[in-house]
C-alpha cells in the first residue's frame, strides 16, 4: 500500500519538537489507515530525521509491506 502523509501539522510546534511531531504523526496516520500498528524501517526514520529535529519534510511517501504478520513502513521509490 502507498500513501503519501501530509506533515503540515508538525509546523504547528516549536522548532525543537517538529521531527518528534512529524514521527508521531506518521505513527497515528499508518494506524488509523492499516488498523494495526506499523514499525519503521531505518531508511524512513532517516528520512524523518535528515535536515534536522527543526525542518522535516513537509510530506512524506510511503509503502507499507507485511512480513510474517508485522507491518513495515518504508519510503516509496
Amino acid at each position: 500500500m502507498l500513501y503519501t502523509i501530509p506533515l503540515r501539522d508538525a509546523f504547528n510546534v516549536p522548532r525543537k519538537r517538529r521531527a518528534r511531531k512529524a514521527v508521531k504523526i506518521v505513527k497515528e496516520f499508518l494506524a488509523r489507515h492499516t488498523k494495526s500498528e506499523v514499525k519503521f524501517d531505518a531508511s524512513l526514520n532517516e528520512m524523518l530525521w535528515s535536515r534536522g529535529i527543526e525542518k522535516p519534510p513537509r510530506r512524506i511517501r510511503i509503502k507499507v509491506v507485511e512480513k510474517k504478520g508485522v507491518k513495515i513502513a518504508k519510503l516509496a521509490e
